[in-house]
Protein backbone atom coordinates (compact mmCIF):
# COMPACT_ATOMS: atom_id res chain seq x y z
CA UNK A 1 0.00 0.00 0.00
CA UNK A 2 1.51 3.49 -0.92
CA UNK A 3 1.15 6.83 1.05
CA UNK A 4 -1.27 7.95 -0.88
CA UNK A 5 -3.70 5.09 -0.91
CA UNK A 6 -3.25 4.49 3.03
CA UNK A 7 -4.28 8.51 3.44
CA UNK A 8 -7.36 8.54 1.52
CA UNK A 9 -8.31 4.97 3.00
CA UNK A 10 -7.90 6.01 6.22
CA UNK A 11 -9.92 9.42 6.09
CA UNK A 12 -12.84 7.16 4.53
CA UNK A 13 -12.70 4.60 7.41
CA UNK A 14 -12.31 7.18 9.82
CA UNK A 15 -15.07 9.71 8.66
CA UNK A 16 -17.33 7.06 7.49
CA UNK A 17 -20.16 7.57 10.89
CA UNK A 18 -20.02 11.57 9.15
CA UNK A 19 -20.55 11.05 5.53
CA UNK A 20 -22.43 7.81 5.73
CA UNK A 21 -20.52 6.45 2.26
CA UNK A 22 -19.73 3.41 3.34
CA UNK A 23 -21.70 1.04 5.01
CA UNK A 24 -19.29 -1.64 4.94
CA UNK A 25 -16.76 0.67 6.86
CA UNK A 26 -15.00 -0.11 9.77
CA UNK A 27 -16.68 2.50 12.12
CA UNK A 28 -20.26 1.81 10.34
CA UNK A 29 -19.99 -2.16 11.08
CA UNK A 30 -19.50 -1.82 14.81
CA UNK A 31 -22.21 1.04 15.03
CA UNK A 32 -24.27 -1.75 13.79
CA UNK A 33 -22.97 -4.22 16.35
CA UNK A 34 -21.01 -6.64 13.72
CA UNK A 35 -17.58 -7.92 13.49
CA UNK A 36 -14.93 -5.85 10.53
CA UNK A 37 -14.47 -7.87 7.25
CA UNK A 38 -11.77 -10.42 7.24
CA UNK A 39 -8.73 -8.38 6.50
CA UNK A 40 -10.16 -5.36 7.26
CA UNK A 41 -8.67 -4.79 10.05
CA UNK A 42 -5.66 -5.86 8.70
CA UNK A 43 -5.80 -3.53 5.89
CA UNK A 44 -6.24 -0.61 8.55
CA UNK A 45 -3.63 -1.46 10.46
CA UNK A 46 -1.16 -1.62 7.75
CA UNK A 47 -2.45 1.73 6.27
CA UNK A 48 -1.76 2.93 9.91
CA UNK A 49 1.85 2.01 9.37
CA UNK A 50 2.18 3.50 6.12
CA UNK A 51 1.21 6.51 6.85
CA UNK A 52 3.47 6.30 9.72
CA UNK A 53 6.47 5.81 7.79
CA UNK A 54 5.12 8.75 5.41
CA UNK A 55 4.86 11.43 8.23
CA UNK A 56 7.63 10.30 10.68
CA UNK A 57 9.98 12.95 10.02
CA UNK A 58 7.53 16.05 9.37
CA UNK A 59 6.60 18.51 12.26
CA UNK A 60 2.59 18.99 11.07
CA UNK A 61 -0.32 16.87 10.01
CA UNK A 62 -3.05 17.46 7.66
CA UNK A 63 -6.27 18.05 9.76
CA UNK A 64 -8.23 15.86 7.56
CA UNK A 65 -6.01 13.12 8.78
CA UNK A 66 -5.94 14.18 12.32
CA UNK A 67 -9.45 14.38 12.43
CA UNK A 68 -9.73 10.60 10.52
CA UNK A 69 -7.35 9.12 13.29
CA UNK A 70 -9.11 11.12 16.26
CA UNK A 71 -12.56 9.56 15.24
CA UNK A 72 -11.57 6.03 14.34
CA UNK A 73 -9.57 5.74 17.75
CA UNK A 74 -12.54 7.40 19.25
CA UNK A 75 -15.56 5.95 17.92
CA UNK A 76 -13.87 2.29 17.74
CA UNK A 77 -13.50 2.18 21.64
CA UNK A 78 -16.92 4.01 22.04
CA UNK A 79 -18.63 1.73 19.91
CA UNK A 80 -17.09 -1.40 21.12
CA UNK A 81 -18.34 -0.45 24.46
CA UNK A 82 -21.96 0.57 23.67
CA UNK A 83 -22.06 -3.03 21.74
CA UNK A 84 -20.68 -4.53 25.12
CA UNK A 85 -23.43 -2.62 26.82
CA UNK A 86 -26.48 -3.66 24.10
CA UNK A 87 -25.22 -7.14 24.97
CA UNK A 88 -22.62 -7.84 21.70
CA UNK A 89 -19.79 -10.01 22.48
CA UNK A 90 -17.19 -8.90 20.78
CA UNK A 91 -13.91 -11.25 19.84
CA UNK A 92 -10.94 -10.92 21.72
CA UNK A 93 -9.12 -10.28 18.73
CA UNK A 94 -11.14 -7.45 17.59
CA UNK A 95 -10.77 -5.93 21.00
CA UNK A 96 -7.01 -6.60 21.04
CA UNK A 97 -6.99 -4.87 17.32
CA UNK A 98 -9.01 -1.52 18.77
CA UNK A 99 -5.89 -1.52 21.10
CA UNK A 100 -3.05 -1.95 18.16
CA UNK A 101 -5.07 0.96 15.94
CA UNK A 102 -4.62 3.16 19.33
CA UNK A 103 -1.02 2.71 19.53
CA UNK A 104 -0.84 2.72 16.04
CA UNK A 105 -2.29 6.71 15.93
CA UNK A 106 -0.37 7.45 18.82
CA UNK A 107 3.18 6.47 16.83
CA UNK A 108 2.02 9.05 13.84
CA UNK A 109 1.31 11.91 16.54
CA UNK A 110 4.25 10.84 18.45
CA UNK A 111 6.58 10.52 15.57
CA UNK A 112 7.64 7.53 17.20
CA UNK A 113 6.78 3.89 16.11
CA UNK A 114 5.38 2.12 19.68
CA UNK A 115 4.36 -2.02 19.83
Amino acid sequence: MDSKTAYNFLIDQGTALVTQRNPDSFLMLLDRGKSPLPGQMTSILLALRTLYESVKNTDQLDRRIVRALHLLTFESHKLLETGRKNGVLWSPLLVADVNRLERAVDSIFAGEWVE
